[in-house]
């Protein structure tokens, strides 16, 4: 079922009807003040987390057995990116993004997930330039003096 959008106002106003709609499937509450809020049933975010957690764990054994150079190649469809890592960063990126998907999973924060991919694909935009990652590749040879001390930004 797709999500219902709500005003903020109606769970003020009449919270027995939008916990009626929630019983049916999610419902976003449209905020003007903040970031939009999503009301759901425990038992149906808990099943969620559940399944979740077993893709992420049938995928890992796929892994165990196709081996990363197939998961990479299927992973093309997805992140055409990664065709332009070297093959070995390939199949790093696959055994991370697993890894990753898995804690995700178990953590129920896909940002850990979301992380990894925006590293990967920052680390394809520099292999993307040649001169790019030529230069970022290079051993550092400088001394470029002292570092100043960290400040306290929170006082």
């Amino acid at each position: 079922m797709p999500t219902r959008e709500v005003p903020w106002s109606d769970l003020a106003r009449d919270p027995r009807s939008v916990a009626a709609l929630a019983d049916e499937g999610d419902v976003r509450l449209k905020r003007r003040d903040g970031v939009d809020l999503v009301l759901t049933r425990a038992d149906r975010v808990a099943a969620s987390d559940e399944g979740a957690v077993t893709a992420a764990r049938a995928f890992r054994n796929v892994l165990v057995h196709v081996g990363t150079s197939a998961v990479g190649e299927s992973f093309l469809d997805e992140f055409p990116w990664i065709a332009v890592l070297p093959k070995d960063d390939v199949g790093e990126f696959v055994q991370e993004f697993i890894r990753s998907a898995l804690a995700a999973a178990e953590l129920g924060r896909w940002e850990v997930l979301s992380q990894v991919i925006r590293e990967w694909k920052a680390t394809a935009a520099i292999y993307a330039d040649p001169a790019l990652a030529e230069q970022l590749s290079r051993p550092i040879t400088d001394d470029f003096g002292s570092v100043r001390p960290p400040t306290n930004t929170q006082e």
